[in-house]
């Protein structure tokens, strides 16, 4: 026969098994799982690192007038500009090197067309499929430049840089 403490024990199965289920939901819901909205995360930092090495390769020293920056685009001087801007990005506290690399155009103005150059070319790491982010900035050089003109002309410095 039923009687009055069955149903007792019933109603207390099912209490028992929300609990159980509420605290599964819990743990699963608060657990960290790296989702394809993460995967951004490590390119911004690659391009903050770009974006600060070339704002510090643009700052004069103090005895100085011109910065690095400024140098290695007014000369042309590519090799010194790539070996510098990948010494400063693949250097760690540790000691260790990262592995970097990187390729770089410089934009300018000649006459009413807008015409690049590139500065220094990818490398054999190079295939297209790597994950690239692209860092700029606007150098000022003087009216002496390999960029034609008579007066002080800003050049747009673009770099593509990536982990190979």
């Amino acid at each position: 026969m039923v009687n009055d403490s069955g149903q007792l024990y019933t109603m207390e199965g099912v209490a028992a098994g929300i609990i159980m289920l509420l605290t599964v939901y819990i743990v699963i819901s608060t657990t960290s799982i790296y989702t394809a909205g993460d995967t951004h995360i490590p390119d911004m930092q690659l391009e903050q690192l770009g974006s600060d090495v070339l704002a510090m390769m643009d700052t004069p020293n103090a005895k100085d007038l011109k910065s690095d920056l400024e140098v290695f685009v007014n000369t042309g001087n590519s090799t010194d500009f790539e070996s510098t801007f990948l010494n400063y990005c693949n250097t760690r506290t540790s000691g260790a090197t990262d592995e970097l690399h990187m390729s770089a155009n410089v934009t300018y103005r000649d006459g009413n067309d807008i015409k690049e150059r590139q500065f220094v070319a990818p490398d054999d790491s190079w295939t297209g499929r790597e994950s690239a982010v692209r860092v700029t900035r606007w150098v000022q050089l003087p009216s002496a430049n390999p960029y034609g003109g008579v007066r002080v002309r800003a050049v747009l410095v673009e770099v593509l840089l990536w982990r190979a």
